[in-house]
């Protein structure tokens, strides 16, 4: 069954984001619920993808466990299904976390291995991206000669705009933006050099940070899933041309083919672009991990 929206009552709600509907567990912590909805061009569409928000779920768990020697995470290891009543279980299974409570840096940190998406409208007018000049005569999804770090600003609604590092470090200040800079280039590297043994590209990524009561740097919200970075198939990726995605790029393709000017309410989609959609979903799962959904 697909989840389009929770409806914990056993806990007070706190928001509710594109995907995820998020409750508090007494004052430091809170269960996130990863629905199955779905955005494209920045507006939520009506039909969910099956599978799509445990898929994510699973795979962020499996990137915080991996990468948890780099950078403290917000996870506490509390089971979802003991902080709910007997007939909330169901809905939290499989698709939950319970994490510590944080304080979120205003920025969306940002790193390209590739060159593609707004990363490469803004190299084809100006040859740089967020400030950062790059070599000249770039493809369109060419590798960088090194990832860069390509920070913006985090929008409660429409699009997340691109910013400099100058800019970042104004907002975070200069020592906490350099960290989060290193830290965020370095989790990329070695996810990227992983996912590269499973015959998949990670093109870019966005990470996000909070800080704990001790202004430590904490690694939150969702990380490395098919939703928050480009996942290209390694056989199919050819420099010059966009290449196919394990995640919702099969929703903005059918969308584009369409009358519609990106405004809600989103069209309906057809039955094969959804469950084609979330054959992807559970592809990427698949490959990157191993494992598949029970």
């Amino acid at each position: 069954m697909a989840l389009y929206e929770s409806r914990i009552r056993s806990l007070p709600r706190l928001g509710k984001g594109k995907v995820r509907d998020i409750y508090a567990v007494g004052a430091d912590k809170m269960l996130i619920v990863t629905s199955d909805r779905l955005s494209a061009f920045d507006v939520v569409l009506s039909d969910p993808i099956p599978d799509k928000g445990r898929v994510l779920n699973e795979m962020a768990n499996f990137w915080f466990g991996k990468l948890g020697h780099i950078v403290p995470n917000q996870l506490t290891g509390i089971d979802p299904e003991s902080v709910v009543s007997e007939n909330e279980k169901a809905e939290v299974r499989g698709r939950s976390v319970v994490v510590k409570k944080l304080k979120p840096l205003p920025i969306e940190a940002v790193v390209r291995g590739y060159i593609i998406g707004s990363g490469w409208k803004d190299y084809q007018k100006t040859g740089k991206v967020c400030g950062i000049e790059l070599p000249r005569g770039l493809q369109q999804a060419q590798k960088l000669p090194q990832p860069i770090f390509t920070p913006a600003t985090k929008a409660e609604t429409g699009h997340d705009e691109n910013i400099s590092f100058e800019e970042a470090a104004k907002l975070i200040g200069q020592p906490m933006a350099e960290k989060v800079r290193d830290i965020s280039i370095r989790l990329y590297k070695e996810a990227s050099e992983f996912a590269a043994t499973k015959g998949i590209i990670i093109a870019d990524t966005k990470f996000e940070f909070g800080l704990d009561p001790q202004n430590n740097i904490v690694l939150i919200d969702e990380v490395l899933t098919a939703d928050s970075s480009r996942f290209w198939p390694a056989d199919s990726y050819k420099v010059g041309v966009s290449p196919p995605s394990y995640d919702k790029q099969y929703v903005r393709d059918y969308l584009e083919t369409l009358d519609w000017d990106k405004t809600p309410p989103a069209p309906k989609l057809p039955g094969e672009v959804i469950a084609k959609t979330s054959e992807k979903y559970r592809e990427a799962l698949q490959r990157l991990t191993g494992r598949t959904l029970s």
